[in-house]
């Protein structure tokens, strides 16, 4: 838990869940949703995997980002991608993570000690550790 709260986040979800609608409380935010076709649906919004797979994504590439500065390095044009896989976990579903991490021009062994030390810093890897598989790959 944080000491402190800095920031609240606050979305509403209305319509039928996976094919209805979200929206930020400040209209930042404001999407019909979908499933997918691999679900069944018919893809014409987006879906909470692509929305997760972007903050997770947004937010490791911050906390690669700060490690690396703590060595005084930069990253350049590094990216990060995050595939979010959703799949049934016995009567449940389940979600799987790949992070995929690529620093054009760094050495392949720094990105892997960088990326290593974000995941034991990103709120979101430290709020999935334990109940998600997250795979880090470095390119």
């Amino acid at each position: 838990m944080p000491d402190t709260v800095l920031y609240t986040a606050e979305a509403v979800s209305t319509g039928d869940g996976r094919n209805g609608h979200v929206t930020s409380s400040d209209h930042r935010i404001d999407l019909d949703l979908a499933f997918p076709p691999e679900l069944g649906g018919t893809g014409a919004g987006a879906n909470p995997e692509e929305l997760f797979a972007a903050a997770y994504a947004a937010c490791f590439h911050s906390a690669l980002r700060l490690v690396a500065g703590r060595e005084h390095t930069s990253l350049g044009d590094s990216t990060v991608t995050a595939q979010v896989g959703i799949g049934p976990e016995g009567d449940a579903f389940g979600l799987i993570v790949t992070l995929v991490v690529h620093v054009p021009g760094l050495e392949r062994d720094k990105v892997r000690d960088f990326a290593d030390t974000a995941h034991q810093v990103c709120p979101y890897s430290r709020a999935t550790r334990g109940n998600i598989s997250v795979e880090l790959r470095v390119l």
